[in-house]
């Protein structure tokens, strides 16, 4: 069984929530179908206190009361509660762009025409086809989220037990004497998906990412990666130094000294991260 995709956002940082399956997103747009129909039974009940009797006049009222609903319901609340429904905080899923980032007016515009027209629409067959789309997708997406450029995620995963960082001990008093105040957050926690994912990434892949890490932190710590060391092991000295000073561990008063110079291989004092 193929692994479950990664969302990458355009910075190359991986979103660490998991797509939402067939299964939960069915009981939250049962919810969401459930609170609707509560909408059009009060406008119903309304319409006949009223004593409304002409059927001309009823038919089109309770059609455009029922297309209102059936999509701007999604619109709205996709919209201001960013990408959640009612049905969907309940059972944690939000609507995400492809790349991770909030969706729009027009993402969740095009969701909902499409769920209205093809997904859930009032033919049992457009239901099946949206089941099959679903079960087909490797993000279980729908016809709606494909012509949005959507996905839905779960929100509330399992706490995932964090891989720890070490230094590695050829790196340790070099790592001592670098200057970390220019590494902000967003690139340590880079960093840290790249090592933790370091074994799942195709080499080429691997490599390329390493290498424009290793540049984005140079450029933040001034210090270039030493001759012969692997880039994941400058970022995880880098890392591992960064947590220690978090953790109040001051930096080594050692003489600054340069890592050993082992061939460039991923053998010697330096192993692959697990």
């Amino acid at each position: 069984m193929a692994a479950e995709p990664d969302l990458v956002t355009g910075e190359a940082v991986v979103v660490d929530l998991r797509v939402a399956r067939l299964a939960s997103r069915g009981v939250a747009a049962a919810l969401d179908a459930l609170l609707q129909f509560a909408v059009l039974l009060t406008v119903l009940v309304a319409i006949l206190v009223a004593g409304l009797d002409d059927p001309a006049q009823l038919a089109a009222i309770l059609l455009g009361v029922f297309v209102l609903v059936r999509v701007g319901y999604s619109v709205l609340f996709e919209t201001l509660g960013r990408g959640r429904t009612l049905g969907k905080m309940a059972l944690g899923l939000r609507v995400v762009r492809d790349d991770g980032g909030p969706v729009r007016f027009r993402h969740a515009l095009t969701r909902s025409l499409a769920g209205a027209i093809v997904d859930f629409g009032p033919v049992l067959v457009w239901s099946v086809v949206a089941v099959v789309v679903s079960l087909c997708s490797a993000r279980s997406k729908r016809v709606g989220d494909y012509l949005a450029g959507t996905v839905v995620v779960q929100e509330r995963a399992p706490d995932m037990p964090v891989p720890a960082v070490t230094m590695p001990p050829a790196l340790a008093s070099w790592a001592g004497q670098l200057d970390l105040s220019g590494l902000g957050d967003e690139l340590a926690l880079a960093i840290r998906q790249y090592l933790a994912r370091y074994q799942e990434l195709r080499p080429e892949a691997r490599e390329a990412l390493g290498h424009d890490l290793v540049r984005d932190v140079a450029g933040r710590i001034e210090t270039p990666l030493p001759y012969g060391v692997p880039p994941w092991a400058y970022l995880q000295a880098v890392l591992a130094e960064r947590r220690a000073r978090s953790l109040g561990h001051a930096p080594a008063a050692l003489p600054v000294a340069p890592p050993p110079d082992p061939r460039p291989s991923e053998s010697g004092p330096f192993a692959p991260p697990s």
